[in-house]
């Protein structure tokens, strides 16, 4: 690779390209070009351990410089995002490898196209083969500022989006079944893939019209600078591109003419990757089993406390039912004295009595309902309201609320959402029952709990003194204490939320909060 970049710096010092005298004059006074670029991006770009700019990017980028006689100097940063932050404030003269997005054109102006590589969905190798986007629900994990996620987005509102920091976060999500699949570059899906051993995946769809085309980003004041590199990037070839590919992703092009000795190369190569790929995957197997195992085991200590809760929800049921029979069979047994003293029953009597049978019966049977919802297994996801969700879990607890004296407000807007809706229940009765055994465990005279619904924010406030300092704390650093709190983000981190906790003058808050994906 240094020899065919010495070959490109000689030929261009014997054919320097042809710049107006505007441009030469440019260059002259601007003496080098600053360069950010993404530090994490294999194999288009990276910061390497020795803070030098590697990767397909780097070796174009550099091809074109040394054509155009220019000086670059990097300009480091530690994630995508405070590059994209340093090429606003102006801090460095261009970007690297990007796509031309509206937003980004706020501040930046495009050469053209550099590279092009086209998009893949990536997901497990169960996964069906996806034919159109905008007929199905799914979860899709997006790295946070990317320039696909502004189009996916807008393209298709029916997907569920999850942010990540990198690649590899977004493969571990799918591989543990965090998220349905993915979208990535073919040739970073490949890499990844091959680096990582990810045999488990695989290649579900190549959506159409969304393929990258990765151009150099000039700040808008330097339009003449965008020329320049133009002139530079006029000079690829083919040919230019496919050796510095190949020499990032180990594609092998054998050109030597000796053709038996390439072969037989090749063969102890292949065999020898053979049996890499053979130790990786075995290897593989052998971690995924024992992640399985673990998850299992998680699952089921979720399964017992979800049946630990039930005897007691029964309970509460049972009790609900027996206020409903009897309040039902105070009206009957008023009647029937009536009718044996030969007492006369009014019209408003009998309305009133009926339609307070009526709304008993109604009650009773709404709250079996939502007792079964909540109950029966699930995996199919479905729309459902935030605020009757909410609704339907008091009911299940509402001897419970009752007897211990909460008032409880629900306040806001409502809004619909997407899931296994006895999930969602199970969040919202984790949260109840929190604040509820809180207020028996203080005593708290008129325990109170409001519920602050506002678009991807869920908020329960209580007046119950709060959580102790060190479940506080504990939590901040992923140590739960119990599996309720732990339930009740692992479901909510499956839909792309999650939750805080925190104490106020009075009480706890606790937020469920939809993650945000920067753009």
């Amino acid at each position: 690779m240094k020899i065919f970049i010495f070959l490109s710096f000689f030929i261009s010092t014997l054919f320097p390209l042809t710049l107006t005298d505007e441009q030469k004059a440019y260059l002259e006074q601007k003496k080098e070009i600053t360069m950010c670029v993404d530090p994490d991006w294999e194999p288009f770009e990276k910061i390497n351990s020795k803070g030098e700019h590697e990767g397909i990017s780097a070796d174009l980028i550099a091809l074109v410089a040394q054509r155009l006689n220019i000086t670059l100097r990097l300009i480091p940063t530690k994630t995508w995002m405070e590059t994209l932050r340093f090429s606003q404030y102006k801090m460095c003269d261009i970007l690297s490898f990007l796509n031309d997005t509206p937003e980004r054109r706020r501040w930046l102006i495009f050469t053209e196209p550099i590279f092009s590589d086209p998009n893949v969905l990536i997901a497990r190798s169960d996964y069906p083969m996806v034919d159109d986007l905008s007929k199905i629900n799914a979860t899709i994990a997006f790295p946070s500022g990317t320039a696909m996620y502004e189009r996916f987005s807008k393209d298709f509102p029916n997907l569920i989006f999850v942010p990540v920091e990198s690649e590899n976060e977004a493969f571990t999500l799918i591989e543990n079944k965090k998220v349905d699949m993915t979208l990535r570059s073919l040739i970073v899906a490949a890499h990844t893939i091959k680096k990582e051993g990810l045999f488990n995946l695989k290649i579900v769809g190549k959506p159409v019209k969304y393929t990258n085309y990765l151009r150099i980003g000039v700040l808008k004041e330097e339009p003449i600078l965008r020329d320049i590199l133009n002139v530079g990037i006029a000079t690829l070839t083919q040919k230019d591109t496919d050796i510095i590919v190949n020499r990032h992703v180990s594609i092998v092009i054998e050109e030597n003419n000796n053709y038996t000795i390439g072969f037989w190369v090749f063969v102890v190569l292949l065999f020898l990757i053979g049996l890499i790929l053979l130790w990786n995957h075995l290897l593989r197997k052998k971690v995924i089993a024992e992640v399985q195992k673990n998850s299992e085991q998680t699952e089921l200590l979720y399964q017992q406390s979800k049946q630990a809760e039930l005897g007691k929800l029964i309970a509460n049921i049972s009790h609900q039912w027996r206020d409903g029979l009897t309040k039902i069979g105070y009206i009957n047994l008023t009647t029937m004295a009536k009718l044996k003293m030969n007492q006369e029953i009014s019209k408003e009597y009998l309305e009133k009595s009926t339609h307070d049978i009526e709304y008993t019966l109604d009650f009773m049977s709404d709250t079996m309902q939502n007792f079964l919802e909540y109950y029966k297994p699930s995996s199919h996801k479905v729309e459902f309201d935030i605020k009757e969700s909410i609704k339907a879990s008091m009911s299940i607890i509402n001897t419970k609320i009752k007897n211990h004296d909460v008032i409880i407000r629900i306040l806001g807007q409502s809004f619909t959402t997407v899931g296994i809706k006895n999930q969602w229940m199970q969040i919202w009765l984790n949260l109840l029952n929190n604040s509820i055994n809180q207020a028996v465990k203080k005593s708290i005279k008129i325990p109170k709990i409001e519920i602050v619904i506002h678009k991807n924010t869920i908020s329960f406030e209580d007046n119950c003194e709060g959580f102790d300092e060190e479940i506080l704390k504990n939590y901040q650093n992923e140590k739960f204490h119990g599996l309720g709190l732990k339930m009740s983000k692992d479901i909510a981190n499956d839909y792309g939320w999650d939750i805080e906790i925190l104490n106020k003058r009075e009480g706890a808050v606790i937020k469920i909060f939809k993650k945000k994906v920067l753009q």
